[in-house]
């Protein structure tokens, strides 16, 4: 596993420390007003030895609020909460990135007492996590001035970002939340410039990526996606189309990577001939991330067959804080629980 522990260069202003990513891990651990506490500041703190910390999704605007407790980068207070997190990671020679949020149509009314916005009027069945009471609700259609709206308040996100000291950002375009839903047919019925079409489709997760770029730099800025839908969305064939441009369209552009969002890269889709990580890797240039139940000594061999370049992990590093220096001397790893989510350790 040598490689894994090898410095990565990413790009010319910024190289990691080794190869391993911390997985974003929404912990619903805010204080109130949604601000990033000490107790946040000290968990990331002990994980700063990994090549990159990506941070838990964290809110762009009020209505991209989909579960309780999760942080924001919208208000001056949580960019100084931020800002104690970044500094704790530094402090220890780390680097971490702030990961991008709107849920789009997986938010409540609950959580902002205004309409749930999503590309359509279709509304994702089921009920909040950790709030079972509350029943998704349909959406309101976004108008095309407000999805220019959010251009702009996802670019303004990524600069609070980089003034409360995290060196970049990763956009979530993964999941099922408000981007995913723009590029798969389920979620996506609009008729104008933003549907029916690859071209359309992918419009604005494009416009997204090239508002941040230009606002903070290309190489500050990773992009999640998960081709294959398998949570929060209905697959279709036709969503092979919409991923082929998209990624055609970012091979054009400069990100410091790209980041498979999948919880287990074994699942296989028929759209994608297979794994998710191996279209990927066929269709995009750039660095790539895998993710999805990995282990070490799994995730060196992925990187040794040229599938993937980095590795992203994510329950183990809630389990084990030291879980680099664990695999250095070759030490067990805690086991994962449900239980561990009740604190930050």
């Amino acid at each position: 596993m040598d490689t894994l522990f090898q410095p990565y260069r990413l790009n010319g202003t910024l190289t990691l420390a080794n190869r391993f990513m911390m997985a974003p891990l929404t912990r619903c651990m805010a204080g109130p007003g949604l601000v990033p506490t000490a107790q946040m500041a000290a968990y990331y703190g002990r994980r700063a030895d990994i090549g990159l910390i990506i941070s838990e999704a964290t809110i762009i605007r009020p209505d991209g609020q989909g579960y309780p407790n999760t942080p924001g980068i919208y208000s001056p207070e949580q960019i100084a909460g931020w800002k104690q997190v970044t500094e704790a990671v530094h402090a220890k020679g780390g680097k971490i990135f702030a990961q991008l949020w709107h849920v789009g149509r997986l938010s409540h009314p609950f959580f902002h007492h205004t309409e749930v916005l999503a590309p359509s009027a279709v509304a994702h069945e089921g009920t909040v996590p950790r709030m079972r009471e509350l029943v998704y609700q349909v959406p309101r259609a976004l108008t095309v001035a407000e999805i220019g709206q959010l251009v702009e308040d996802y670019a303004q996100a990524a600069a609070n970002a980089i003034e409360a000291g995290f060196d970049g950002v990763e956009i979530h375009g993964a999941n099922g939340y408000l981007i995913d839903q723009f590029l798969h047919h389920s979620s996506n019925l609009r008729t104008d410039q933003y549907g029916q079409t690859p071209e359309n489709m992918s419009r604005f997760a494009l416009e997204v990526v090239d508002a941040i770029n230009a606002r903070i730099g290309s190489e500050r800025v990773g992009l999640r996606l998960s081709p294959g839908a398998y949570v929060h969305l209905e697959g279709d064939a036709r969503d092979r189309a919409v991923f082929d441009h998209l990624l055609a369209e970012l091979n054009k552009r400069a990100l410091a990577y790209l980041h498979l969002g999948i919880f287990d890269d074994s699942l296989t889709f028929d759209y994608l001939d297979g794994r998710a990580s191996d279209y990927l890797r066929a269709h995009y240039d750039g660095h790539l991330v895998g993710v999805g139940n990995y282990s070490a000594e799994t995730a060196a061999e992925a990187i040794r067959a040229d599938r993937f370049d980095l590795i992203a992990i994510g329950r183990p590093l809630i389990a084990n804080p030291d879980y680099l220096s664990k695999l250095k001397a070759a030490e067990p790893l805690v086991p994962y629980s449900e239980a561990m989510l009740a604190e930050l350790v």
